[in-house]
């Protein structure tokens, strides 16, 4: 049986029709399903008995097994979730002040292979559905019970941009009004920098943000770390960029890793100002941490702030974000990577 949660409002409608009843009723029952978050069709008790018989007999509505929690001294959590084919994802909620940000994977493994990520260590199986993608959004709000997850970035297992129909359709319904009600500009799509997932996002009419995975300004030291490079090179992916943030009028953000010998000198620093002067956008600069299957390690506490300085001297919006979750496997794909062993 399909997922329910792989159906959009309409196309619920449509399968209502079908069975002859009202388009409200098919409101009802994608209401219990994400307002009221109801985790089973026993529940959804304003609708008939007859129908809720006709939902169990057409749909599934399983919850993902959660095989694995973590929890950091931070208060990031962490989740490694088992599908129904026991492939393995990760999910996880970070707190900050007032916000509560749910990270989740898009994909089962990543085909990506970036030379500082986890998460294609043990390759690529497939992607997410639409419902799955969901699920882990809905297991995590079942914990919570009480409180709220006010954004969603997909910057977890996988590429977005890779499953896109998926990921956008999950991007919908968590912004839809009758849907989790998630504003759009609370979502974030993280690329390694797919262009035409990027000129096709530009179309989309969404006010979600954009974030790309650069990690370097040049184009050995990038294709060095993320072999996706070698097929959208920085002038073409820098250029897609540029036209996204005039469609949509929204500042694209970009992240990158800090890496001790690598990406962090002053050459690096100015390679970046030059790549990034003169137009909308801002940096997100994290301290790599460190993975077990890789050797890079993170720079010196002064490296790092001499970095910042360089960057904020000429004039490019800087955010050091602080590492969260390092001592629960928190890198993407670690906690996963850790029981494919």
């Amino acid at each position: 049986m399909k997922d329910i949660r792989d159906y959009s409002l309409d196309e619920l409608k449509d399968v209502f029709k079908g069975w002859g009843q009202t388009a409200y009723r098919a409101k009802q029952a994608f209401s219990w399903l994400y307002q009221k978050r109801a985790a089973s069709f026993d529940l959804m008790s304003n609708l008939s008995r007859e129908l809720r018989k006709k939902l169990k007999e057409n749909f599934s509505l399983n919850r993902l097994r959660l095989d694995k929690l973590q929890e950091s001294s931070d208060g990031t959590k962490k989740f490694l979730f088992a599908l129904e084919d026991g492939s393995l994802i990760e999910s996880v909620l970070i707190p900050v002040k007032d916000r509560l940000t749910a990270c989740l994977s898009s994909q089962a493994g990543c085909k990506f292979s970036c030379g500082f990520c986890a998460s294609g260590v043990s390759g690529f199986k497939r992607n997410l559905r639409t419902g799955e993608i969901i699920s882990q959004l809905l297991e995590i709000y079942y914990m919570l019970k009480d409180s709220a997850v006010t954004n969603v970035v997909f910057m977890g297992t996988g590429e977005p941009l890779d499953n896109y129909e998926n990921v956008l359709k999950a991007i919908r319904i968590i912004n839809a009004p009758e849907g989790l009600n998630i504003g759009a500009r609370r979502i974030t799509i993280s690329t390694c920098g797919i262009i035409p997932g990027i000129k096709r996002l530009s179309t989309e009419g969404l006010q979600v943000e954009l974030s790309v995975s650069l990690h370097a300004a040049d184009d050995t030291t990038r294709a060095r770390l993320m072999p996706v490079n070698k097929k959208y090179p920085l002038k073409d992916l820098i250029s897609a960029c540029k036209e996204y943030a005039a469609l949509t009028k929204r500042q694209v953000t970009f992240e990158y890793v800090l890496i001790k010998g690598l990406n962090c000198s002053k050459e690096a620093a100015d390679d970046l100002v030059r790549l990034l002067t003169g137009w909308e956008c801002k940096v997100n600069l994290l301290v790599y941490n460190p993975v077990d299957e890789f050797l890079y390690q993170p720079p010196e506490e002064r490296e790092v702030e001499f970095f910042v300085w360089l960057l904020r001297k000429k004039g490019i919006v800087v955010t050091l974000r602080k590492s969260r979750g390092k001592d629960i496997d928190g890198a993407c794909g670690q906690l996963r990577a850790k029981y494919l062993k």
